[in-house]
């Protein structure tokens, strides 16, 4: 029987701006199980001046935990047993819920999409009701909440060494992809053993494009359940909505990027739904949207969402 387990966030389970493959997992799972992870979110300067507000183990981790290159505290990693380089790793986002009732969004210097015109740090703390499910916002008006995780990967090759939690790339990572909430499902690479899942980044809402280098950031708890895959070859992340397949492209260079997602999408088109690559060029160019992911986090983002209801058959990531 599959197995249903609880990950804190606490100093001993998280780590600190960077994904490393020798990092030590801190739970071991099967495949088939599921996770209900504890996240927090924050570097000291953006913890509001009001200490009823802040986690306690927020306060902890700052004091006791190395921090890294990148800024995003990320509870993991996740051993799932059976997973071997070369597998992919389905990971199903069963529950994705507010851990606290605010958030904060920061403009900072040299960063964001247009840096030139907004030089200034700038922080502010937004109110966030969980009954009602909306952000109230400083300018009036309230904006209704779509919760999901920034960063959500696996550990990328050990070749690769320590790397920043800031760049998203082929381990996944600081995706930003605001439609991989509740409901969806991602499809990871695995380049180690165990693939080693670490998962944070709390979003109560995005834009698309993310353009001032954040978005209303703050902490989640996410429940998952985790599928070792050996029926699919993936090289970059994937997913699935209950509507559409989404593929993604991740560069320096946004056009580089769009290419990389129609690419992906051809790919996909035509190994799983059979059809000849010409016939899936036309679907993407008919019926695919291509959406800014990202501006800000190094690797600029696009993805592409195909709507299932092109195909009469779903089989896409099905089991075969």
């Amino acid at each position: 029987m599959p197995e249903h387990y609880e990950l804190p966030s606490s100093p001993g389970t998280v780590h600190w701006g960077y994904f490393d493959a020798r990092l030590e997992p801190v739970l071991r799972i099967n495949s088939g199980d599921r996770v209900t992870v504890h996240c927090v979110s924050g570097e000291p300067e953006d913890v509001p001046p009001d200490p009823s507000w802040v986690l306690p183990e927020l306060r902890e981790i700052h004091g006791r935990c190395e921090r890294g290159p990148g800024p995003h505290i990320l509870t993991g990693p996740i051993w799932v047993n059976g997973a071997e380089a070369g597998d992919t790793l389905e990971v199903q986002v069963i529950r994705c819920s507010l851990r606290q009732d605010w958030g904060w969004n920061l403009i900072y210097p040299g960063m964001g999409t247009l840096p030139e015109d907004f030089p200034e740090e700038r922080r502010i703390y937004i109110p966030l009701d969980r009954g009602s499910m909306t952000a109230k916002l400083p300018w009036g008006g309230s904006l209704k909440l779509r919760p999901f995780f920034g960063v959500m990967g696996v550990a990328p090759s050990a070749l690769r060494g320590r790397l920043s939690s800031m760049p998203p790339a082929e381990h996944g990572g600081n995706m930003d992809n605001r439609e991989l909430g509740e409901g969806a499902t991602l499809f990871l690479p695995v380049w180690n053993k165990g693939a080693l899942f670490s998962v944070g980044d709390g979003h109560a809402a995005q834009g698309e494009g993310e353009v001032c280098l954040t978005a209303i950031e703050t902490a989640l708890s996410g429940t998952f359940e985790f599928t070792v895959r050996k029926d699919l070859a993936l090289r970059f992340p994937t997913a699935e909505t209950q509507s559409h397949f989404i593929t993604m492209g991740m560069d320096p260079d946004l056009d580089v990027a769009a290419k990389q997602a129609v690419r992906r999408m051809i790919d996909l088109l035509a190994n799983r739904v059979g059809l000849a690559r010409e016939a899936a060029y036309r679907a993407c160019s008919i019926a695919a949207e291509l959406r800014v992911t990202q501006l800000v986090d190094g690797n600029k983002g696009i993805h592409a969402m195909m709507a299932k209801e092109m195909f009469s058959e779903r089989p896409i990531f099905n089991a075969q």
